[in-house]
């Protein structure tokens, strides 16, 4: 059965895009398909994957206007959808999407509509076992559209106290997604990235992490750690598992497929 997956966190700078794209390659890895949605603006996961937004011709954006404008077509998904080296497909963004997300607000059943969208015009359904959402950070109308179209939840956390407490906020987002919106939305987990294990404020605010929330949400085991391979990965437009399969960053997103495997 397909999952659908929201990786979200309001908060910038959590890795949420590494987390997407190295966990749908991992999965991939493991025999699964895999789609992953750049539904942010400044467009990094299509970056990252190496296609350049500004010559893209039919992005995300331009799938949710269809969506809004002709709410009865069945229009081919392929046309949306981006083919990686790696065996990941992409539905791309670009800056247009930040235009959208202003139209959205005007939009019949404005929250469904990228649920729409994966559902009727990419059929992600038949298609794939899994499609990670990749979030802006923001708690606007694209982050509830993509609460409203999951199943599940993954919350990148850096483990700091700036981070930690913008929880608050995001957590009761998801409760009101899950109330008036999207009552079958569950939180899958959080996991830990940018862990620098050397220190002991990390290694405090991991365990205060894990105290203030880990008795209602899963935290997952494996720390993803900070890594320089991570932040030079995204020029080659390449995962880490191509860029450098052997820097420890790799081996903790590969563990982490596992684990997710596991519970989702």
């Amino acid at each position: 059965m397909t999952k659908v997956i929201a990786v979200c966190n309001q908060k910038g700078g959590v890795a949420k895009t590494t987390s997407s794209i190295n966990l749908g390659i991992a999965l991939v890895r493991q025999g699964k398909k895999v789609l992953l949605v750049d539904c942010d603006p400044q467009a990094s996961l299509t970056t990252s994957l190496g296609f350049d937004p500004d010559t893209i011709e039919t992005t995300l954006a331009d799938g949710l206007r269809l969506v809004t404008e002709k709410p009865d077509s069945d229009k081919g998904g392929e046309l949306f959808i981006l083919k990686h080296q790696e065996g990941v497909d992409l539905v791309p963004a670009n800056i247009t999407l930040a235009g959208m997300e202003l139209a959205l607000v005007t939009a019949m059943s404005r929250e469904y509509t990228l649920k729409r969208f994966l559902e009727r015009i990419c059929k992600v359904r038949d298609r794939y076992d899994y499609v990670l959402i990749d979030c802006l950070p923001s708690l606007g109308m694209l982050m509830q559209n993509a609460l409203a179209a999951s199943d599940e939840v993954i919350i990148p956390v850096v483990p700091n106290y700036l981070s930690a407490t913008g929880m608050i906020q995001l957590l009761d987002t998801i409760k009101r997604i899950k109330m008036f919106i999207n009552s079958d939305l569950k939180i899958l987990g959080i996991v830990l990235t940018i862990v620098d294990k050397r220190t002991n404020i990390t290694k405090e605010t991991v365990q205060a992490i894990k105290e203030e929330f880990g008795n209602d949400i899963r935290v997952f085991d494996t720390l993803i750690p900070s890594g320089v391979k991570a932040a030079e990965a995204p020029i080659s437009g390449k995962s880490l598992f191509s860029y450098d399969p052997t820097s420890k960053v790799t081996k903790a997103y590969e563990l982490f497929s596992s684990e997710f495997l596991e519970v989702v």
